[in-house]
């Protein structure tokens, strides 16, 4: 697999190599922001791609959360 320098996949590398684990997900969320964000990791191409693909489904299913969370406060709110 192709060496990649970036900072984030150097973290989620590092952690891999650390705690023996061939594929690893980073999820960061800022609720500020309202922004949500993944590196991931795998020690061959294959687990990489898989990663990837966790990490794409997890992402998708937190900003969904978020929305639901949103649209539950709206009709909380004027209910009363």
């Amino acid at each position: 697999m192709a060496w990649n320098p970036e900072p984030k996949v150097a973290a989620a590398r590092d952690f891999g190599e650390k705690f023996k684990s061939p594929m690893v997900v980073i999820l960061s969320i800022d609720v500020e922001k309202e922004s949500i964000c993944y590196v991931s990791y795998g020690k061959t191409r294959a687990l990489c791609d898989t990663a990837k693909e966790i990490a794409g489904i997890a992402q998708k299913a937190i900003e969904k959360h978020f929305e639901d969370d949103e649209i539950g406060e709206e009709k909380g709110e004027n209910d009363g």
